[in-house]
């Protein structure tokens, strides 16, 4: 596989239950993106991998 081709994978948060996931592809230099695993065809989040880790970081913190 090319590097400029991304690499998905499912959230370490998504069910099996058919709930709401997320899907990131980190493996390609400067870019995060996220999509619904639902829809592999539709809309994808493009981030810096900066804004995606404090992203992560804020989603971790305790309410």
């Amino acid at each position: 596989m090319s590097t400029t081709e991304p690499t998905w994978r499912k959230s370490s948060r998504s069910s099996s239950n058919g709930g709401a996931c997320v899907e990131v592809a980190d493996n390609l230099p400067g870019l995060v993106l996220v999509r619904d695993s639902k829809d592999p065809d539709g809309f994808v989040l493009t981030f810096g991998p900066e804004q995606w880790r404090s992203f992560v970081g804020l989603a971790k913190r305790p309410a």
